[in-house]
């Protein structure tokens, strides 16, 4: 049976197939989960099984500093 990706439910056919996080991905749901930017296989971070950015998502959301962790961001990505 073909992988399902896990942003979409859909199943993923080999030729459009990008793996990360040790899924299978089609390739424009690799995307960072709080600004929906398009991602490469391994060049992102990722929380929670979902993949985010580098910078500035990630940072902001899960860094050192804490920033953005109780929820007083006042802005949003859309």
């Amino acid at each position: 049976s073909m992988p399902k990706c896990p942003r979409c439910q859909k199943e993923v056919y080999f030729a459009e197939k990008v793996t990360s996080l040790g899924k299978d991905w089609h390739r424009p749901c690799l995307r960072c989960e709080k600004c929906n930017k398009t991602l490469t296989s391994g060049g992102h971070a990722e929380h929670d099984g979902k993949p985010y950015c580098n910078h500035p998502c990630y940072a902001a959301l899960f860094g050192p500093k804490g920033f953005g962790r109780g929820g007083a961001e006042s802005h949003t990505f859309k």
